[in-house]
């Protein structure tokens, strides 16, 4: 039994396990050096870095809508970080590394803890916020979402249930964002 086993709920236990036979599923067909070096491109995408940059770039080039998705931004971001950091040290799930016998990630995660997945739902946060103002970017900002959130799998960082409470929890956000917001 792993040590995350030990920790969680026995009604949650089903739950951790089916998520480690689709994450040990995964990591049996992606051992390729090139797929985890694309990962990491993707994934480094999210690091969170160009998130002001883009904001301040619609609000500059973009108009009144622009403007509008912006301050979403702003004001999801004030409400994702703190959620996600209190969810993260809260519920301390451990990364596969810690929870499953010798395994090893391709990158160090920054912290600690993998629920949720902070990259996943910043990129949703971002993608949805892009979907709701500028729907015609819709099919792509989704789509490098969900490829974020598969690249944090991929590196073997995240169990996918880590990635689907990202995606739900930036896209929720982001909506209560907008709504507040105005401009859709």
């Amino acid at each position: 039994m792993t040590k995350t086993l030990q920790k969680i709920p026995q009604s949650l236990a089903l739950l951790h396990q089916l998520d480690v036979v689709i994450f040990s599923w995964a990591m049996k067909r992606k051992r390729a050096l090139l797929l985890a070096k694309l990962g990491r491109a993707v994934s480094r995408t999210a690091d969170g870095f160009g998130y002001p940059f883009l904001a301040l770039g619609l609000a500059v080039c973009a108009g009144d809508s622009g403007a509008a998705l912006a301050t979403a931004m702003v004001l999801a971001f004030a409400l994702e970080r703190p959620l996600y950091y209190v969810l993260k040290n809260g519920l301390k799930r451990d990364r596969p590394a810690s929870a499953l016998p010798n395994y090893q990630s391709f990158i160090i995660p920054s912290d600690q803890f993998s629920f949720p997945s902070g990259h996943t739902s910043g990129a949703f946060l971002t993608a949805t916020l892009l979907c709701l103002y500028f729907p015609a970017v819709a099919p792509v900002a989704l789509l490098w979402a969900a490829l974020v959130g598969a690249s944090r799998v991929t590196l073997g960082v995240h169990f996918p249930t880590d990635t689907l409470a990202g995606a739900a929890m930036g896209s929720t956000l982001a909506w209560c964002a907008a709504i507040i917001v105005g401009g859709i």
